[in-house]
């Protein structure tokens, strides 16, 4: 009813904004001049009337508008849509694009398209060449469209378009509501739960192939970070398209553009590489673009291939609900409390060491060190590969590890961890993925920060037994495109503040652990690996702290894959945060020890 109000407000406006034009045109006609003086007053009220009307017709113009149902191109059809530039496959040296043509037909659909108005979207399809059915979904009722899908409503519609295609002698690729993980709301499938749209893509996936077992089911991601968290899975994915500056990512402001063609290819094609699977690089319309990106990909395939030993040999996509592999006892209690106010409460049972490249020079470390294992506490070493006294102007800290320039800091690292039999776990260049400078390995080349972590901790080899290794994203969008392999990880580590924007003000604003938790081991999903929360905290009044902490240990005790978690007891460097005061994170020792109190009780 909503959509007959609007195309009748909408030819309405039209129609009267064409009848006040004849009579503006007409007003001086001897006719329409003794017509217009005779009914003045009828006239000025018909204009009233239809003014409102007209602003009536408008409001709702912008009002379906804004919810993105996209009425204008209501059934729209595009042909040759988002050219293919060309192909990557692992297994596969030539580029196979080359021996076959596509046509990419775009078509917007909603849940009650009849299939009449369907085979008049797909009547151009050529009989001699491949065929890119992108399937973009929209709901005419306002709602959630990917809930819609879930729930059912779109299974007539794919069983129509499917049913049509069905007709067709050449190869058929259907691809579904793409561009997904950019974070801006240009599609109403965007900005939305991972989890929701991967159930909603499987549900598309699984008719379409019992409809048309010979159609290949295209994952179509834009190449943006953080495309992993919208992974389906092997089972219904047979190929992946990406996408050269698409329209969603130039809306997109989350990371920096990257101007080089050839790096810009490679950043993608590396972000799908737990997803064995052949992909298609798609243009976007911009026929310079495209061309450049054509004559970029050969070489950045190239510079893919020779990593390819180090980067893929360990990267597979293990989509699977089975749970990792935890601790079914209390896991481990550890602080980084460096004034000592919690160190020495009955919960601890491992310490955390922030340790720079000056520092292991100085000997400090080796000090620090020694005070830990003298109170037999396990070990948290964290080695930031910063402010060396050689290289300290403008250093590329990842180059200078993998060209052996801190090997003899290296080796006096593994010295110190060799003097105990307490469990040390270790951790290098942490919270890589983060967009920002605050660390020199931040914003780096993931490839690069890959072979240095690889390097540090092959350094020492056979590796000691007491060492555990531990990988440390924050775990923000994107993480996984710096995963270094498992063959040089024991467990991962996130972070897991309440503070996570310097605009949040009000202690009471902060995320609770459990969201946080959640949204972050679902990034680490791909890896499955046992955790580590090496940095914890949450600011505010004890008693908001203690709720926190208590939502914080039900969480943990409901997590086995946990395997340790430590609290950061101390503020925050202040000069990360400019003009606001750094959040501090301490705690009480009574509330640290309810906290601990309250882990006890894992089953």
């Amino acid at each position: 009813m909503n959509r007959i109000l609007y195309y009748f407000f909408i030819y309405y406006l039209h129609f009267s904004f064409y009848s006040y034009g004849l009579i503006v045109i007409f007003a001086n006609r001897s006719f329409f001049e003794i017509f217009y003086m005779s009914n003045k007053i009828f006239i000025r009220f018909l204009f009233v009337v239809t003014a409102t009307l007209s602003i009536v017709g408008v409001i709702i113009y912008y009002k379906y508008n804004d919810a993105k149902i996209n009425l204008i191109g209501y059934f729209h059809k595009k042909n040759n849509v988002d050219y293919v530039v060309g192909s990557y496959d692992r297994d596969i040296i030539d580029n196979y694009v080359e021996k076959q043509k596509f046509q990419h037909i775009v078509i917007d659909v909603t849940e009650n398209i009849t299939q009449k108005k369907v085979q008049k979207l797909l009547v151009d399809i050529s009989s001699n060449k491949s065929i890119i059915i992108t399937v973009n979904t929209f709901s005419i009722e306002n709602k959630d469209v990917l809930q819609q899908i879930n729930n059912g409503k779109f299974d007539v519609t794919i069983g129509i378009i499917c049913d049509i295609l069905k007709k067709a002698r050449n190869p058929i690729y259907l691809r579904f509501n793409p561009e997904m993980e950019v974070p801006v709301i240009l599609y109403p499938w965007q900005y939305n739960s991972p989890i929701l749209y991967v159930n909603t893509f499987r549900r598309f996936a699984k008719i379409s192939k019992k409809i048309l077992p010979k159609a290949a089911i295209v994952w179509g991601p834009a190449g943006y970070p953080g495309l992993e968290e919208f992974w389906p899975g092997d089972d219904v994915v047979d190929l992946i398209t990406l996408t050269v500056n698409s329209k969603s990512e130039l809306q997109a402001t989350g990371y920096p553009p990257v101007r080089d063609m050839t790096v810009l290819l490679k950043r993608k094609i590396h972000r799908v590489r737990f997803m064995d699977k052949p992909v298609l690089i798609l243009g976007a319309g911009d026929t310079n673009t495209n061309t450049l990106a054509k004559r970029a990909l050969p070489m950045a395939i190239a510079e893919i291939r020779r990593e390819q030993s180090i980067i893929y040999s360990t990267a597979t996509s293990r989509f699977s609900s089975a749970p990792v592999a935890g601790i079914e006892a209390k896991p481990t209690v550890g602080v980084y409390d460096p004034t000592h106010q919690l160190t020495e409460t009955a919960p601890v049972k491992a310490e955390h060491l922030f340790v720079d490249l000056e520092g292991i020079e100085s000997g400090a470390f080796r000090k620090d060190f020694a005070a830990v294992t003298a109170r037999k506490h396990d070990i948290i070493v964290t080695v930031e590969p910063l402010l060396d006294k050689k290289f300290r102007k403008k250093n590329n800290v990842l180059l200078n590890t993998i060209n052996g320039k801190y090997d003899f800091l290296f080796k006096e690292v593994y010295s110190v961890l060799a003097t105990t039999n307490q469990t040390v776990y270790l951790r290098f260049a942490h919270e890589m993925e983060i967009p920002i400078e605050r660390y020199p390995w931040q914003s780096q080349d993931p490839v690069l920060y890959i072979k240095a972590f690889r390097y540090f901790m092959k350094y020492n080899s056979p590796k000691l037994r007491n060492v555990k290794r531990v990988w440390g994203p924050a775990g923000d969008r994107g993480s996984i495109e710096w995963w270094p392999g498992d063959d040089v990880v024991d467990y991962v580590s996130v972070a897991i503040y309440g503070l996570p924007d310097k605009n949040i003000t009000d202690p009471k604003k902060q995320e609770s652990f459990s969201d946080i938790y959640n949204r972050k081991s679902y990034r680490m999903r791909l890896v499955h690996k046992p955790i580590f929360i090496t940095e914890f905290g949450v600011k505010g009044p004890e008693d908001f702290q203690s709720h926190w902490l208590e939502d914080a240990a039900n969480t943990i005790n409901q997590h086995r894959e946990i395997v340790g978690v430590c609290y950061f007891n101390l503020a925050d460097n202040p000069k990360v945060w400019g003009n606001m005061p750094a959040p501090d994170w301490s705690i009480s020792r009574d509330t640290f020890i309810k906290f601990d109190k309250e882990l006890a009780t894992r089953r």
